[in-house]
């Protein structure tokens, strides 16, 4: 496992190295699998990066959306990740609507809905029930608490190790998320993060102990190539030992 912890001086610097970080991995999927599998995380630091994409002379056809976690809010809801995606990159660039895959809001049960995005995922990887897909490359942020994707401080989704996607929750209100197991089978992961009001969580995380369930963000263990990028602001004072 590759596990890089990479500090940029600014925002604007951040995001051009996930862009070309994204550009490079997309382009090596394509030219080994013949496909790239994303999934996107929402918040407002992807916004550049999602808006310099949609620019991007990028292998459409091939490129599979997908996303980390939702709020159970309906796609043209503000707090909708799917909705920003979509104003900001995939209603401009020509990807084709068969190629987007946003998780499904409009269940009376979120857990159904949790459940149907783990079977349409099985059966977009074409793999039978019990299976874990490998993402091409896995797009993560991180909260002020160390939370990252919909998995939050001392909730139940974080033990949960036998299914693809299920429920989360912040404050009682519910989200769809992926597991730890299914981003942990990920070919390349990368945290975006930025702000000095990370910097404590960031501390606990990158410490020699410490415990998951109080910072997520920690228990991200992938197989494959696991990035950390942070701008100064977050970075600062950050004492690595990876």
């Amino acid at each position: 496992m590759t596990h890089e912890v990479l500090i940029y001086p600014d925002r604007q610097a951040l995001v051009a190295a996930a862009f070309d970080l994204m550009v490079a991995r997309i382009h090596t999927a394509v030219d080994e699998r013949q496909r790239c599998t994303i999934a996107l995380s929402g918040g407002s630091t992807p916004q550049p990066l999602y808006a310099a994409l949609a620019q991007a002379d990028l292998p459409w056809d091939r490129i599979q959306i997908y996303w980390g976690d939702e709020r159970y809010v309906p796609p043209s809801h503000p707090d909708s990740n799917y909705g920003m995606t979509k104003r900001i990159w995939l209603d401009v660039a020509p990807i084709p609507a068969a190629n987007i895959h946003p998780m499904p809001t409009n269940f009376a049960d979120p857990q159904a809905a949790a459940a149907e995005y783990d079977r349409q995922i099985l059966a977009d990887f074409g793999l039978e029930a019990g299976s874990m897909p490998a993402f091409d490359l896995i797009l993560l942020g991180m909260g002020d608490d160390g939370h990252t994707a919909s998995l939050f401080p001392h909730t139940a989704a974080l033990s949960v190790r036998d299914r693809l996607v299920t429920v989360g929750e912040k404050d009682g209100q519910p989200r769809i998320t992926f597991t730890y197991p299914l981003i942990d089978r990920a070919r390349s992961t990368i945290f975006l993060i930025s702000g000095a009001s990370k910097q404590s969580a960031l501390g606990e995380i990158f410490a020699p102990t410490g415990d998951a369930t109080i910072y997520p963000a920690r228990g991200i263990q992938p197989q494959g190539e696991l990035l950390w990028l942070l701008d100064a602001d977050a970075g600062k004072d950050l004492a690595i030992a990876c």
